[in-house]
């Protein structure tokens, strides 16, 4: 019987444990693979979060220390959180720089995923009061940006392999549903922008296969022109070309950061609102309850409250 944590009847808040790094040797892998765990001081039966980070122009962020706006909640919330550093993390680019994969490591960063799960029962164990707590079968997966390319593979996506030409599959069955947050949308004529040429990769995702169901969250102002002319609805190609079950939010006024997510006052953060950040981890937090957890109605309650109305912070839609 699960849980999970919550804040209590006064609102106060619910004191997360966070555990950096966990540092997991992966044969192959030119550094170690390390991870940041967060996961509620108490509560048993927890759900399992993977975040996988995006790619932007911060040191520090784009790694095990980043969005930290979205991992405190999600673990104040009932759920542990997994972040690795991948190895496009500026952090490790003076390491990495000639290993085999640079720039985009599309598919070390997805099997930085599967080595988790593989050693979660290592990690478990490896994290003081952690041990026993964990349900291995309720896992979920996040990414932003890059990182929602590289969820968007977990979940089934295809990818045209630019070394090989053939379709390379990485899905991980272990993962029941995914957020993917101003995830890259197709390629093909559309991908058109300066950076295109320099990110292939970006563009040989066929999202038909993405069967795994997943919430797909756009900002109606991440109008993505380094990449694309398309606009904003680029954002919402995972949902748009994926099959169902699938939702899409599309948040008002958001830019690329959503708010602000990838860190606490993050210089970069173009639109940054607390406010939305606020909302934006209480719907996907909802929505993975509600998806890990059947029957559950976080994720309806959430919607009412924050996605209608005249105060509403985006719109929902579903299939």
């Amino acid at each position: 019987m699960s849980t999970p944590a919550t804040t209590d009847a006064s609102g106060a808040p619910v004191p997360v444990l966070s555990f950096s790094p966990v540092v997991l040797p992966v044969p192959g892998r030119p550094v170690d693979l390390q991870v940041r765990v967060s996961a509620p001081a108490t509560g048993t039966g927890l759900p399992v979060i993977l975040l996988s980070h995006g790619h932007g122009p911060s040191n520090h962020l784009s790694s095990l220390n980043g969005y930290a706006p979205l991992a405190n909640f999600w673990a104040a919330h009932g759920f542990v959180v997994l972040q690795p550093t991948h190895l496009t993390s500026s952090t490790l680019t003076h390491l990495v720089a000639d290993a085999p994969g640079a720039p985009d490591f599309w598919r070390s960063r997805a099997e930085d995923m599967t080595h988790l799960l593989d050693r979660l029962d290592v990690i478990e164990n490896a994290v003081p009061h952690l041990a026993g707590r964990i349900d291995h079968t309720k896992i979920a997966l996040a990414g932003h940006s890059l990182g929602g390319f590289t969820a968007a593979l977990l979940l089934g996506a295809g990818l045209t392999d630019p070394d090989t030409g053939s379709v390379v599959h990485l899905v991980e069955p272990r993962i029941k549903a995914g957020v993917l947050l101003a995830a890259p949308g197709r390629g093909g004529d559309v991908f058109n922008g300066p950076m295109a040429a320099q990110w292939p990769i970006v563009g040989a995702v066929d999202f038909s296969t993405m069967t795994t169901p997943a919430l797909v969250v756009a900002g109606d102002k991440d109008d993505s022109r380094h990449f694309t002319d398309m606009g904003p609805e680029w954002h919402s190609d995972p949902y748009t070309l994926a099959p169902g079950p699938k939702t899409l939010l599309t948040l008002f006024d958001a830019e690329h950061g959503l708010g602000g997510i990838a860190g606490y006052d993050a210089a970069e953060s173009t639109d940054e609102n607390p406010a939305r950040v606020a909302a934006l981890a209480q719907l996907t937090a909802a929505y993975l309850h509600s998806r890990l957890q059947p029957g559950a109605p976080a994720w309806q309650t959430a919607c009412e409250a924050l996605t209608s109305g005249p105060d509403a912070v985006g719109r929902v839609e579903a299939k």
